[in-house]
């Protein structure tokens, strides 16, 4: 679970990212999915789109997706998602530490 903190260093990560993971009309499958756990384990941070003529809304595509791989999502704007994977072998990103209280 990430912070708000961690969510809003990675938004601001994300800016500059190109979207890579394109949802279409075939919807979500075990081919998607792949593809994006395959995405975050490279690059720990993705960008996605779903097009218009998709079933799903941007925010149920992003939910289903790092529900079915473990991922978070960061943000979900428009068409646009983010989704953010740690990956245990070879970390890229690093996170600001969450506050204790």
């Amino acid at each position: 679970m990430l912070t708000s903190k961690q969510r809003a260093y990675l938004r601001g990560l994300a800016n500059t990212y190109d979207t890579i993971l394109i949802v279409g009309k075939g919807g979500l499958g075990d081919t998607i999915y792949k593809q994006a756990d395959d995405a975050l384990r490279a690059r720990e941070l993705i960008k996605g789109k779903v097009l218009e003529n998709c079933e799903f809304s941007a925010r149920e595509a992003a939910d289903t997706i790092a529900e079915n791989i473990g991922a978070d999502v960061v943000q979900v704007i428009g068409f646009k998602f983010v989704l953010y994977k740690r990956n245990p072998d070879e970390p890229k990103i690093q996170l600001p530490k969450a506050n204790k209280k």
